[in-house]
């Protein structure tokens, strides 16, 4: 007979998320205090640096490494051999538990004998409810009610809303059918009866095989709402190569199959609904690109027919024979360049991919013209048709971004998310300093958020704390803030999963930063931020297209702010302000001894190399340096800056330096 050595023996199979699993253990081990347990880590051969991460920081962990990605419930089945607690936990590496939700756990299956497995309160990363922690067997009228969406037209119905049980009360404790795989919790003598996960389920299905197996054997399975843990969904199958879609109805399938076989017409009508629910999913998967293609016809018709305005003066000058093949084929033209530059598929959203595909597009239609004598009407509209589009597709991507956050590109934008730091201990002190060394990692912190009051309107490193933890909702509202960064160093779990919770109903990313600091991990992203060396490049600067096309940038917006603005100085001859102060330059840029954006006008000239450019580019009226300027800036963040600068120096980023230095002096 076997004596269980452990009270809980705690297992997460991982598949290359380092940075998770690193803050999932370090949640689990808090969680361990006064819980006589163990931890199981199995890796099914990440290439991450996941198995180095978990021998450094977790030796305690016992590890088990796979040569290859065996599947999720190949995987735990390992683990579950080797366990020797009373209690099994399986868990997925991305999440975060609370410290009380072991102790949680544990002292409701010694108050409910009848419980055979269990799931808790889970929580997405923004904080609202993660409906598939609790939900039913897919009968076929559960089946019929999510196929056809009667289950989200009426979720508060016990008729129609049995699918993720959406009727009943999330903070209320109850039996299910079934509990999320992310986090399940049984007892030892159930796995023992039942036997482990099916293996035949690679991914997806092998939680509702186990959970009806367990209810066909005698127990019960419950949701537990008096703990919760956050589940940041699906990062493991973003990190590989499975088509998520295919694989989970695939499992669905397999359910199906092996629990509901004994009825032709219940398997034939589930195998249905499953084909169907599939089909419309991969479908609403493959249109996104399509869609983005038809916004694009329909933007290049729209400057052809302004084109054609603009010239004639009015509408439908060409031969009612031409529209047809005007309206369709030049488009189809400049959509076809984009799509062999990857703008539909690998470079979604590329500013600069859409520009070169408009410019290319508008050449090949030019060549065309030539060549088809019928269709060459005028010249004059499809150049004016093209400059026009130059502007439109490449500048609804670059405002797209701008809106969204989201880059084509790995360099984010110097418009930063309003953030704050919870927290204001040395790590909250050091992620701030890392996020400025970074240059432009998208967060612009405007406060820290300590956790009780004592210190509210001090300054640390130039910024303030401007709230603590229990009204964190009014900072958020009060300063617009979109991102919350929780500094886990010193802090609750248990207050960081109350602090999201209660903030649930704000559109606000909240990230959590591990006690390493070597990342910030979220929903949305991963943001690593290591100290990484500056080595020997070519920079952007150096580029002769580059030069190039900043030296003609320069000029013309110089030129033509000498026409417009520089007669202003003589009536404001005496001020001193900015703005004269800028319009007086205006000479100097056209002429080529500065810059728009470079380096501080106050740098001393640098001794010009082999190839006669500076090697960190032109002296600026602004630049990265000028719009970061503070009280505490020092050498090494200035040299970082202007490093950063030549480095990544493109038209798009001189705009935004320009931009945000404008939107800087609106502010004064």
């Amino acid at each position: 007979m076997f004596f269980p050595e452990m009270d809980l023996s705690v297992i997460i199979v991982n598949y290359n998320v380092r940075q998770f699993l690193e803050n999932a253990l370090a949640s689990v081990y808090r969680a361990m205090e006064g819980v006589q347990g163990e931890v199981f880590v199995v890796d099914n051969a990440s290439d991450d640096g996941s198995v180095e991460m978990v021998r450094e920081k977790f030796p305690a962990v016992q590890l088990i490494e796979n040569k290859a990605n065996v599947g999720f419930a190949k995987a735990n089945n390992a683990a579950l051999k080797k366990a020797t607690g009373r209690y099994l936990l399986l868990l997925n590496p991305d999440t975060i538990v609370q410290e009380d939700t072991f102790s949680v756990m544990m002292k409701f299956f010694d108050e409910n004998p009848d419980a055979g497995l269990a799931g808790c309160k889970i929580l997405n990363s923004d904080g609202s409810f993660q409906l598939p922690c609790r939900r039913s067997f897919p009968t076929p009228w559960v089946a019929f009610s999510k196929i056809f969406g009667l289950s989200a037209l009426f979720p508060k119905s016990k008729l129609f809303g049995k699918y993720n049980l959406t009727y009943l009360n999330e903070d209320e404790t109850y039996e299910v059918d079934a509990v999320s795989g992310s986090f399940m919790f049984l007892r030892r003598e159930v796995y023992e009866k039942v036997g482990g996960l099916d293996e035949t389920f690679f991914m997806y299905g092998e939680d509702l095989d186990w959970c009806y197996r367990i209810s066909q054997s005698g127990y019960k399975v419950y949701y537990v709402h008096s703990t919760k843990i956050i589940h940041f969904k699906g990062e493991s199958t973003r990190r590989s190569e499975i088509d998520e879609i295919r694989t989970f109805y695939q499992a669905m399938q397999l359910f199906v199959e092996k629990h509901f076989s004994s009825s032709v017409f219940v398997e034939v009508f589930l195998t249905i609904g499953i084909v169907l629910r599939a089909s419309l999913a991969m479908l609403s998967k493959a249109s996104r690109p399509l869609l983005i293609a038809l916004m694009d016809f329909v933007l290049i018709d729209t400057a052809l027919i302004t084109s054609e305005y603009l010239y004639f003066g009015y509408l439908l000058k060409f031969p009612d024979y031409a529209y047809p093949i005007v309206w369709t084929i030049p488009a189809l033209i400049v959509i076809g360049s984009m799509y062999f530059l990857g703008v539909y598929t690998t470079r979604r959203h590329s500013v600069s991919r859409a520009a070169l595909a408009v410019v290319i597009g508008y050449t090949i239609v030019s060549a065309t013209v030539f060549f088809f004598k019928d269709f060459a009407f005028s010249r004059a509209v499809v150049l004016i048709s093209g400059l026009i589009n130059l502007i439109l597709l490449p500048g609804w991507r670059l405002l797209f971004e701008m809106l969204t956050g989201r880059r084509s590109s790995p360099r984010k934008s110097l418009f930063g998310r309003p953030t704050v730091i919870v927290g204001t201990g040395p790590s909250a002190q050091e992620l701030l300093r890392r996020l400025r060394a970074r240059v432009v990692e998208g967060y612009d912190v405007v406060g820290f958020i300590a956790l009780d009051r004592k210190n509210l309107g001090e300054k640390m490193s130039g910024v303030e704390i401007i709230g603590s933890i229990d009204n964190v909702g009014k900072v958020i509202a009060e300063r617009r803030v979109s991102e919350v960064i929780f500094s886990t160093d010193g802090i609750a779990y248990t207050d960081i999963l109350s602090v999201i919770a209660r903030s649930n109903d704000r559109s606000v990313n909240f990230r959590l930063v591990p006690n390493s600091l070597e990342s910030i991990i979220g929903k949305t992203q991963i943001d690593d931020l290591g100290n990484l060396p500056f080595v020997e490049i070519e920079y952007n600067i150096h580029r002769p297209g580059n030069r190039l096309s900043k030296r003609i940038f320069d000029g013309v917006v110089s030129g033509v702010g000498l026409l417009l603005l520089y007669p202003l100085v003589k009536v404001f001859r005496g001020k001193r302000g900015s703005f004269v102060q800028t319009v007086c330059l205006l000479p100097d840029v056209f002429l080529g001894r500065i810059s728009l954006v470079g380096r501080p006008l106050s740098d001393a000239d640098e001794p010009l190399p082999a190839g006669g450019h500076p090697l960190l580019g032109p002296k600026g009226i602004t630049g990265l340096v000028q719009i970061n300027q503070r009280e505490d800036l020092g050498a090494d963040e200035i040299e970082r800056y202007k490093l950063y600068y030549a480095k990544n120096q493109s038209l798009i980023l001189d705009l935004e330096i320009m931009a945000k230095s404008f939107l800087l002096r609106l502010r004064k």
